[in-house]
């Protein structure tokens, strides 16, 4: 259970010291503000120990899914992936709508992704009628090419001329 405002002390507010202390050196203390402070004072004072017990802040309040869910809802592509087959994020999000029931955008598929440790990773892009073999020719006659094609006997330009 956290106090709100005095976490990063864990319960100075009620040392009796800090009682008789001004809201600045309290403020100083407990690394918020003095206005911070003043405020939480005087929920203490209106409604006691109870008023300082919060959530805190942070956290998931607005999902679709818990991370178990999320876990186990992506779990048969993970199995898809390791088998070797391509888990696409269109497949997801499709599948994804379908357990939520409604649309849902392309970001939220990103971020589902990223929190369980998947990465967007695509082979080079590479032409499907590209040649290798005549890429390779045409590599090596450039470079015969530009060799006789370099001027070493003609003076360089300045641009002082």
């Amino acid at each position: 259970m956290r106090v709100r405002g005095f976490e990063s002390i864990g319960g100075s507010f009620t040392m009796p010291w800090l009682r008789r202390s001004p809201a600045e050196e309290i403020a100083l203390h407990t690394g918020v503000s003095a206005t911070t402070v003043h405020r939480v004072i005087s929920t203490y004072n209106r409604l006691g120990p109870t008023a300082l017990e919060t959530p805190g802040k942070g956290g998931r309040r607005h999902q679709y899914l818990t991370l178990q869910e999320e876990k186990a809802f992506l779990a048969p592509f993970f199995a898809q992936a390791q088998s070797g087959e391509i888990a696409t994020v269109a497949q997801i999000q499709a599948a994804y709508e379908a357990k939520v029931g409604h649309e849902v955008d392309d970001s939220t598929i990103y971020r589902l992704l990223n929190r369980h440790g998947w990465r967007k990773l695509m082979p080079r892009p590479r032409h499907p009628q590209a040649d290798l073999a005549a890429q390779e020719q045409f590599k090596k006659n450039l470079k015969r090419r530009l060799k006789r094609q370099s001027p070493r006997g003609q003076p360089k330009m300045s641009a002082q001329s």
